[in-house]
This record gives C-alpha cells, sequence and structure tokens, in this order.
C-alpha cells in the first residue's frame, strides 16, 4: 500500500469514526476483503473506536490492528453490559483474528470442566484437552467470572486439587474440608453425597456454560412439579432455589431475552428521499446479525411498498430460515411458513424498539456525513426545524436578540446580536447606551433599545428580521410585542428564551399568550438557541464591563484641565489608582509629572481646603 493509499484509508475510516453515536455498543473491523477481524464493545462508542486513531497510541498491537482496518460498522444497545454479551456472541460466530491472536502474549480465558471422577469446574488460560472439556474463550472477565459465580452457588463444584478416586472414596481415604462444613460442597470425596446426584448437577453446568439455559429451566420447573406431587417439599423447594437463582442470573444476562428464538426483526425509518430500513436477527436469545439497508426513493413509494423490498433482500442476502419476522406495522405480504408479529408490549415490543434504534441512528449518521460535506445543509435543516416548531411563515434567515447589563441602573447599556442562517454575524452586531431610563428598569430598558433599533431600519430602509428572540420570559416578550406591533405596526415573530430556577435556560416561548414549545434540551437547536442568548449576554456584559471601567478609572482625571493622557497614564502607572492620586502631596506627584503639573492636580483636589 502506498503513503498516499494508507492516507485516503485513514481518512475514510476517521470520517467513520467521527460519525460514532456516543452509545453503547459493538463494533466491528474489516480488512480488505470484507472479512471481520475484531469485534469490541464499548460503553461509548465514538470514545472508545476515536482511541485506536489516536497518534499517541505506541502499542504493537494495536499499531498492527489499525494498519489492517479497511472499514468498520457497529451495533447500537441499550446498555453497558448488552454490548459486552453482543460482542461475545459476534466474537463466537465470526472468530475474528485480532480477538484470539493477541499480540501481547496474553489470552483470553477459558472455562474447563475437568475429566475426572469428580469433575472440577475452573477458569484457565491453558488449553489442554487431556484435562477436560473447555467452554470459551470469554473476552470479559466479568461476564466470566458471573457464570461461574452462578455455577458455584447452584451445583457447588468441588474446588480441591486432590486427585480423587472411586476406590479411595469406597475405603474411606478421603475427609471433608471447610467447602462442605461451610455448605459450599456437598462432599462426595466422603460420600456425603453420591457420585449420581453430583455427575446431575456437573450435567446442569455444562448446559449453562453452553447457553441452553431455557431447556435447563423447563427441565428444572418439571422437576420442581414432579416433586411438589410426590409430596417431597423440601426437594421441591431446593429444586426452586435454584430455578429463581439461575432464571433472575439469565433475564440480566440476555441482549434480547431468553423466551425469544430464531426471528427476524425489520424497521423502517423514512426521510423524504431516503428510506433506511434495520434488520435484526435473534437466535438463542441473542443478537447475531444487525445491518441497515438504504433504499433511494425515486417514486412516491408507500412504507409498506419499501418494507417489503428490505424484507426480501435481506432475507435473502443472509439466508434466513426464521419463522417469525417482527415489523412495525403489517407489510402486506406473505411468506411461505413465515408469521408477521407487531408486537405492542414485551420482549418483542423492545426488541423492535432496539431496531428502531439503529435504523435512526444509522440515518442520523448519514445525515452527519453529508452535512460534513456541505456545511450549509445543516444550517438549512435547523432553519426549518425552527420554523416547523414555531409554526413560521418562513424560514427564519436573521434571528436578532436583545439583553441589557447595568448594577443599580448605572452604567446601563443593551446589546443586540444577530445571527443569519444560525450562525453569528458579528459585523450585525449593535451596542447601545440607555438614554431615556433613570435605574434598573430592565422592561423601559428594553422597550427603549428595540424602538431606537427598528425605527433606525426602517428609516434607513434595512431587511428586518426573521424572528426577534427575547432574553427572557413572558415579561421581556410583550415589552417587545408593544413595540413591534402596537407602536411600529411591523409584522414580526417574537419568541423568548425562559430559564428555571437554576437560571438555566429549559424552555422555548412562543405565540401571545407565550405558551411553551416542546424542544429537547440536549438537541442541535436548543444548542443553537441557547449560543444565541450566550452570545447576546457575553456582548452586552463585555460592553458594560469597559464603559464601568472606563468610568470608574479616568471620570475624576479627564474632568482636570491642562492633564493630557500621557500624564494619566504616568499617574495610574506610579501611584495604580484615582484615590492615591488624590490623597498624594506636591513632593509624590512632582518625580512622576513635574512641579507644574503636580500642583494643578494637587490644587483640583484639594480646592475644597484652600
Amino acid at each position: 500500500m502506498t503513503k498516499e493509499e494508507n492516507e485516503k484509508r485513514l481518512a475514510y475510516l476517521k470520517g467513520i469514526v467521527a460519525r460514532l453515536p456516543e452509545k453503547p455498543g459493538s463494533y466491528q473491523y474489516y480488512d480488505d476483503t470484507g472479512t471481520i477481524i475484531y469485534v469490541g464493545k464499548a460503553k461509548n462508542l465514538k470514545a472508545r473506536v476515536s482511541s485506536y486513531f489516536h497518534t499517541e497510541v505506541d502499542r504493537f498491537k494495536t499499531k498492527v490492528l489499525v494498519s489492517k482496518i479497511h472499514d468498520i460498522s457497529y451495533t447500537v444497545v441499550n446498555t453497558e453490559e448488552d454490548a459486552l454479551l453482543l460482542e461475545n456472541q459476534l466474537i463466537k460466530q465470526y472468530n475474528p483474528r485480532y480477538n484470539v491472536l493477541l499480540k501481547d502474549g496474553k489470552t483470553y480465558p477459558s472455562i474447563c470442566v475437568t475429566g475426572e471422577y469428580l469433575p472440577r469446574i475452573f477458569k484457565t488460560r491453558t488449553i489442554n484437552k487431556k484435562w477436560g472439556q473447555y467452554y470459551g474463550p470469554y473476552s470479559h472477565i466479568g461476564s466470566m467470572y458471573a457464570v461461574l459465580d452462578i455455577i458455584k452457588e447452584l451445583y457447588h463444584p468441588r474446588t480441591c486439587r486432590q486427585p480423587i478416586t472411586k476406590e479411595g472414596i469406597e475405603q474411606g481415604k478421603y475427609k471433608v474440608c471447610l467447602d462442605y462444613h461451610i455448605k459450599r460442597c456437598g462432599g462426595p470425596c466422603a460420600n456425603r453425597q453420591s457420585w449420581d446426584e453430583y455427575q446431575k448437577n456437573i450435567a446442569q453446568a455444562r448446559e449453562v456454560l453452553k447457553g441452553n439455559t431455557r431447556q435447563l429451566l423447563r427441565q428444572m420447573r418439571e422437576e420442581m412439579q414432579q416433586l411438589a406431587e410426590q409430596l417431597r417439599f423440601e426437594e421441591a423447594e431446593e429444586v426452586k432455589r435454584k430455578y429463581l437463582a439461575l432464571d433472575t442470573f439469565v433475564s440480566k444476562s440476555e441482549v434480547v431475552s431468553h423466551t425469544i428464538n430464531d426471528v427476524d426483526v425489520f424497521t423502517i425509518t423514512n426521510d423524504e428521499k431516503v428510506a433506511f430500513i434495520n434488520y435484526l436477527h435473534v437466535s438463542n436469545g441473542s443478537i447475531n446479525q444487525s445491518f441497515t439497508f438504504e433504499f433511494k426513493k425515486r417514486l412516491a413509494e408507500t412504507e409498506q411498498e419499501l418494507l417489503q423490498l428490505g424484507i426480501v433482500e435481506m432475507r435473502e442476502r443472509f439466508k434466513s430460515t426464521s419463522k417469525e419476522i417482527i415489523v412495525p406495522f403489517d407489510p402486506e405480504m406473505e411468506l411461505e411458513n413465515v408469521t408477521f408479529t407487531v408486537p405492542q408490549r414485551g420482549d418483542k415490543k423492545t426488541l423492535l424498539d432496539l431496531s428502531e434504534m439503529n435504523g435512526k441512528q444509522y440515518k442520523f449518521d448519514r445525515l452527519k456525513q453529508a452535512e460534513k460535506l456541505n456545511p450549509e445543509q445543516k444550517q438549512v435543516r435547523l432553519m426549518k426545524e425552527l420554523q416547523e416548531k414555531l409554526g413560521l411563515p418562513k424560514m427564519p434567515y436573521q434571528i436578532e436578540c436583545f439583553d441589557n447589563s447595568n448594577i443599580s441602573g448605572t452604567d446601563a447599556v443593551a446589546a443586540c446580536v444577530v445571527f443569519k442562517s444560525m450562525k453569528p454575524s458579528k459585523k450585525d452586531y449593535k451596542r447601545y447606551n440607555i438614554k431615556t431610563v433613570v435605574g434598573p428598569d430592565d422592561y423601559a430598558s428594553m422597550k427603549e433599545v428595540v424602538s431606537r433599533r427598528y425605527n433606525r431600519l426602517i428609516n434607513d430602509e434595512q431587511p428586518l428580521p426573521d424572528l426577534i428572540v427575547a432574553d427572557g420570559g413572558r415579561g421581556q416578550m410583550e415589552v417587545i410585542r408593544e413595540v413591534i406591533q402596537d407602536e411600529l405596526n411591523l409584522d414580526i415573530p417574537i419568541a423568548g428564551l425562559a430559564k428555571n430556577d437554576r437560571h438555566r435556560t429549559n424552555e422555548l416561548l412562543y405565540g401571545f399568550p407565550p405558551r411553551s414549545v416542546q424542544l429537547k434540551t440536549d438537541s442541535e437547536l436548543f444548542h443553537v438557541l441557547t449560543q444565541l442568548q450566550d452570545e447576546v449576554h457575553r456582548f452586552a456584559i463585555t460592553f458594560h464591563r469597559e464603559k464601568r471601567s472606563k468610568h470608574a478609572l479616568h471620570s475624576e482625571l479627564d474632568e482636570i484641565k491642562g492633564i493630557g493622557p500621557k500624564t494619566k497614564d504616568a499617574l495610574l502607572a506610579a501611584l495604580k489608582s484615582v484615590k492615591r492620586i488624590k490623597e498624594a502631596d506636591i513632593e509624590a506627584l512632582t518625580p512622576i509629572v513635574g512641579t507644574a503639573k503636580a500642583q494643578i492636580i494637587y490644587d483640583y483636589f484639594h480646592k475644597d481646603l484652600a
């Protein structure tokens, strides 16, 4: 691979990484032949996958892996635990090269069930099939320990390492250890537990390790009923304890549900020009296929028609023979020996929601990719979204926002910021000194500034804004409305950004009387509006500070005739404050500004004493 080809490959991969969601899930890396070479899991997909492409990565195995990656795919799930289990499922299915052949000499652990007379169950990193049967490997240590813990709790396999034989037990050569006394072992070495009962426990433990928990639960339920019918209630109670413990373990450990087996799931996410159809396949309670197909519309196809195309295409591509297909609505099609299910609640509805989430995430990623190539597309989308939310007659290309700033009415100022195409237009920002208001009256100050702003625009025949946003609630909106509608007779929409008790913006207001507009606080549109609010607040505060600083430091010195800017700077540099200049005597002032000017300054500040 040439340097140019490698740079192109990395640029393509980093583009995918930049669009990854910050959600839990599993990610898959592909080589140049389209083969999965690595499956990983992450609590935050974007953060985890991007870490592989940092320039400071110095681990040899990571560099080797990154050099082989030519494409990336991923599956979003609800929780980190689901991501772990999905990762394990995909590793077992595809056996990716870099999930097994680690470059640091460390291998994933497995669980061994020995072939001894009384088998032991333990974790190991050494595989020797002469010892017994191995299950795994487990890429997540926590998942492996969870399986071992449930086996120890339910079946109490022995933990001692001494070789135990049938003859030794019959001869009474062994004694029970501490595990027997604390009820962690049945004591089969001393014949306190029969060989048949111990082997039955080991057989059930093997089923747990294989993942055949549903069949095992069904057997345990039947055994409970039989023991109860035979009035063997104590034994039935023990089986019930194991049943409940295993059922709890399964409910926490399955990606989907142990009640769902061999089903296909399809959902559709529509757009104006494109439809995204997500496909999931579930086998033995776990997801082992996840894919999103993109259909570009050419005619006004219905959702039923598009879903039909997706179902036929993906079942053929993935060779699916599932007899049940979960869908969000009836696709109005028939397949031989196939049942369509539209769930309303329960595990199947959860699975349908998961598929829909993956479809929407894929659509969002595609949109992000397009907007990255064409930034104006994002701005148009946000303007359309705001237009729809507020029911505006046209897209709000120019938005203006006002804010006041003063301290107890002194040095009162106001600011107006302008956003064009959802971006700051700083050359159009305006600052105002409040002229007609005495004291801290924010409403009156707002009324003055809005009136001055739009009277000026009208007189100069400048374009008016498409939307005015008040940095405040209902009161500020009403003041702006009085000026715009009642005084100037203008038809400009007015919105407001209201704050909660913690002084955090939490809702968008619109209309008269104002009503709250539903807008998620983590949405892009809300972030743009809060950026507008933050910008006008910053602009007003900065202007107020400049005015206050200039007034506080220079006002009295400005009134001394014969004292210019250089003399003022010299005085402030030497004495640091106007107060110290006032208190200074002629002897202190003379070395700084000379005899004549020292006398002028001293006489000015001490004229009342003359």
